[in-house]
């Protein structure tokens, strides 16, 4: 268990409470609510998320989880090696991604998340996190692996529930992601990496419900940017619709307002839509299933990952239609 006390005394707070809450504590203390966090990642990069995060507030994107600063000025605590760190607690609840109106919402706010991370220049003890210029690779090796998944599930005696729906599917969704490379070799990829080089502009990485707080005055506020690095921002935004489309059946009308919503913010260059789309056409979902439930990442029960093979498999009829709705909406453009 983490020392309390240690907490106190690097961040110069009482702690009144402390109740676990979704893998953080929330702390009541003499200075407000707080979010205690424990971090599994380094000192270094974790100044790259707390000076992205200052680089938004000072660009006017101030609804956000600000750090506190430990009495070093720093933004965190070490206790037992472990890094902490401290920030506002936000009340509100989650947006809801069945309501158009809230999706639009947030995708207007995005929009202006990226706006605000235009010219970020990470302090100079940080490690720089990007990923521009890395998919083309990411999505070859990824479809790689659902080769060799394939080849391991060959050689087993018994097979389970899973390893038959991923023999029945896997070639569907290679399929997918050759022709989604195919679609990000033939885009202006590379030229937008370039770009937003020079932009300096970084995305959340990981923009989705839980992290899309809904307050009081129903503001937007959005939190964890712990995943965030220089990326192409049609990688958020594909990110996003995904996570609301999925939960949608696939209805087109969600993904126009999320991408007109964004637009009517920070429009996107009709080249972008090309690499938007190969984001949309990769099997990340399925890769990553099959790579947890190989490789053990997660330890979910055999029954929680078999409903999650079964449920990719089933919407794959109104996913395609999709896709094609896509296809047709964005050679309009």
């Amino acid at each position: 268990m983490m020392r309390e006390f240690e907490i106190e005394r690097q961040f110069n707070i009482k702690i009144e409470s402390i109740k676990p809450n979704k893998g953080v504590y929330h702390l009541k203390t003499n200075k407000g609510e707080k979010c205690l966090k424990k971090i599994n990642y380094g000192a270094q990069k974790l100044l790259f998320v707390y000076g992205a995060k200052e680089h938004l507030i000072n660009n006017g994107f101030n609804k956000i989880d600000k750090y506190d600063l430990n009495i070093d000025g720093e933004p965190y605590a070490i206790v037992n090696e472990d890094l902490y760190t401290l920030s506002q607690w936000i009340p509100g609840r989650e947006c809801d991604f069945y309501n158009m109106e809230e999706v639009v919402l947030a995708s207007k706010n995005l929009a202006m998340l990226h706006i605000a991370s235009i010219g970020y220049e990470p302090p100079e003890n940080s490690k720089l996190k990007s990923d521009l210029g890395r998919w083309p690779h990411l999505m070859e090796k990824r479809i790689k692996a659902l080769d060799k998944m394939r080849d391991m599930i060959r050689k087993r005696t018994n097979k389970t529930e899973f390893d038959l729906n991923y023999i029945r599917t896997m070639q569907f969704y290679k399929d997918l992601g050759k022709k989604a490379i195919d679609v990000l070799n033939d885009s202006d990829y590379y030229r937008i990496c370039e770009e937003t080089e020079k932009d300096k502009s970084f995305c959340h990485h990981d923009y989705t419900y839980h992290n899309i707080i809904i307050d009081e005055e129903n503001s937007i506020n959005v939190i964890d940017f712990d995943y965030s690095k220089r990326e192409v921002r049609v990688f958020d935004i594909s990110n996003f619709m995904i996570k609301v489309l999925k939960r949608n059946s696939w209805n087109f009308e969600f993904a126009k307002g999320i991408i007109e919503g964004y637009c009517s913010v920070n429009d996107l260059l009709n080249e972008e839509y090309r690499v938007l789309y190969s984001f949309l056409l990769f099997p990340q979902r399925f890769w990553r299933l099959a790579n947890r439930y190989y490789y053990n990442e997660v330890n979910w029960g055999q029954n929680t990952f078999n409903k999650k093979i079964e449920s990719l498999i089933e919407e794959q009829q109104e996913y395609m239609r999709f896709i094609d709705e896509f296809k047709e909406y964005y050679h309009q453009k």
